[in-house]
């Protein structure tokens, strides 16, 4: 990541971190003004994307700091362990509400819906600035995804609140405030199970989305000079920061073409994989004539 993109992503979050901040109070305080639960568990969710935005921008920050004697890799994977502890106050969060939403349903309470609805609609306009303003890179960064997780629920929230306050204000179905609160509980539930999943995986040291072993084998193996793979090893150690390591058994060719090899390998793996992080080792012994052998015990064509 260029330290142009690095600045850029810093600088959305700190402005979608000061609108939500905006939000948060608007709601909270309209939510005990109103009476309305919905209204308050958007807050609450806003709160938690105020959170997850902070935690998200601290992370990326830490991820800016070099390589030391103690963390060869830098300190990526706390934008990792920031998207993991966004999914946790995700789940928490769901569940807060799905119970005080219980609660709502058996003893309704009154909602002045028309106030309700004008600070929903302000709490929408403000959701879909901050959801546009992170969605540019979401798609490949799981710690910028997370935070927008939180802002995509809170924005559909804003709606259901909206429709909500539209529904109650004509008919005075108070019924309604709990079972949208409900519903943006499920909401937040999915998108908490989505994250954890993706997280954990990339913390259990797992491939990316779409990538497998056998197939970053056999593009290798396809690579002319190579003839076999083993110990092969991919992970991914933060968004958009893939890392392999392998063991290539060469074919019988002069020690001078093993660079070519290495050379046609590095560029297969970056192009067809995007994997720039690579430690190859190569197998073969010498006959003292500048001839490259396949290893001892290793089958020959």
């Amino acid at each position: 990541m260029s330290d142009h993109t690095h600045e850029t992503k810093q600088n959305r979050f700190v402005l979608s971190l000061g609108l939500t901040g905006i939000i948060f109070l608007a709601e909270v305080l309209g939510g005990l003004w109103t009476g309305s639960l919905a209204l308050l568990a958007d807050s609450a969710h806003v709160f938690m994307d105020a959170f997850a935005l902070g935690l998200s921008y601290l992370a990326l920050r830490a991820a800016a700091l070099p390589a030391d004697d103690r963390h060869t890799y830098g300190y990526h994977r706390l934008q990792i362990l920031a998207a993991l502890t966004n999914g946790i106050t995700l789940l928490f969060i769901a569940f807060e509400i799905l119970r005080e939403a219980w609660d709502r349903w058996q003893q309704p309470r009154t909602i002045q819906a028309g106030p309700m609805l004008v600070i929903a609609v302000i709490g929408l306009i403000v959701n879909v600035i901050v959801a546009f303003v992170l969605h540019e890179h979401d798609h490949d960064d799981v710690n910028t995804r997370s935070a927008f997780l939180h802002v995509l629920g809170d924005t559909l929230a804003s709606v259901g609140v909206i429709g909500a306050g539209v529904v109650i204000l004509f008919t005075g179905w108070m019924w309604l405030d709990p079972l949208v609160s409900a519903l943006i509980g499920v909401l937040i539930l999915v998108s908490a199970g989505r994250l954890l999943k993706e997280t954990v995986h990339i913390l259990s040291e797992g491939m990316p989305d779409g990538m497998t072993a056998s197939a970053v084998a056999e593009a290798m193996r396809a690579t002319p000079g190579a003839r076999e793979i083993h110990d092969l090893h991919v992970w991914t150690v933060a968004p958009g920061y893939v890392a392999l390591s392998a063991h290539v058994l060469l074919a019988d060719q002069a020690l001078s073409e093993t660079a070519d090899v290495m050379t046609a390998l590095k560029r297969t793996l970056r192009e067809q994989f995007g994997i720039e992080h690579t430690t190859i080792q190569f197998e073969c012994t010498t006959c003292g004539q500048g001839v490259c052998l396949p290893a001892m015990g290793a089958p020959r064509s």
